[in-house]
């Protein structure tokens, strides 16, 4: 597996816009009950809706993460499969803390679960990665935060199993490009929300799609995070731009927890500052 994290420099990693962004996109006439931002999210925390994340762990003694609600890992049992175990909360490299730091950020009245699939070096299995994400799946996750890929062909039809149940179940899988043009899963499946970084410096804005692959943009710049044994970082990768739209997305659920993934995606698309609604008689001059 590999993770969507690149080096701690200003250099945006693939799938990525500039800091001018992607080109606004014209949603046509507003239809009488349109999503506006404050409808979507305002005055919501996540409060009540349960955010899964599938990483290296989380230190959840982090002052920048303030707890998790359970944390398990995925182990190998000796044949060459993995079963989930509860463990001590704890991150083998920073890298799911930071993700974590940044959903709480952001969500801060989301529960946190995390599920540790990586190893040391950031290295990990398919089947950790399969057994993981069933196992949040079958939990019952509202929002599975996923900052990692695997470009391993033997796991693609699995993959897209249980990201089409999660996607039945009402439970949406919010995950990282990978960092290079390679191809990889489960980002560039449709039954998942997929994220790519934007070099904005606006912290809050996330950016929508009108081409393949990749659906939504957020920041991915030069992004300050929590990271293991109480430190921070700041870095760049399409990772630390994924919690970013998961915890997006817990603001949405925790006003609107009714909502599938296929209406979450529409009210995300709808509120993305690079969308724009035609008055009557068509778009404005100049931005056709």
């Amino acid at each position: 597996m590999t993770t969507g994290q690149t080096s701690r420099g200003t250099g945006l990693p693939a799938w990525s816009v500039s800091v001018q962004g992607p080109p606004r996109i014209d949603l046509g006439s507003p239809p009488d009950h349109r999503a506006t931002a404050d409808w979507a999210w305002g005055g919501s925390t996540g409060a009540g809706v349960r955010v899964f994340v599938l990483d290296s762990g989380i230190e959840a003694a982090h002052p920048l993460v303030g707890g998790v609600d359970r944390s398990v890992a995925a182990l190998p049992t000796g044949d060459g499969r993995h079963e989930i175990v509860d463990e001590e909360p704890v991150d083998l490299s920073g890298h799911g803390t930071a993700c974590a730091s940044i959903v709480r950020r952001i969500a801060p009245g989301a529960s946190i679960t995390s599920v540790r699939v990586l190893l040391h070096g950031l290295r990990g299995s398919g089947d950790a990665l399969l057994t993981g994400l069933r196992w949040a799946v079958e939990q019952g996750a509202d929002v599975i935060n996923l900052s990692l890929s695997t470009a391993k062909p033997e796991c693609d039809l699995a993959l897209r199993e249980i990201a089409d149940r999660a996607y039945f179940a009402g439970c949406v899988i919010v995950a990282s490009a990978h960092n290079r043009p390679v191809v990889s899963f489960p980002w560039s499946f449709a039954s998942v929300l997929s994220v790519g970084s934007h070099g904005d410096p606006d912290a809050d804005a996330f950016y929508t799609s009108a081409t393949p692959p990749v659906e939504f943009f957020g920041p991915g710049s030069r992004v300050t995070a929590a990271w293991r044994d109480g430190r921070s970082i700041t870095a760049t990768g399409n990772s630390f731009a994924t919690p970013h739209l998961a915890a997006r997305c817990a603001l949405v659920l925790g006003k609107h927890p009714q909502l599938t993934p296929y209406q979450l995606k529409a009210v995300l698309r709808q509120t993305a500052a690079n969308a724009y609604w035609s008055p009557p008689g068509g778009p404005p001059e100049g931005t056709a």
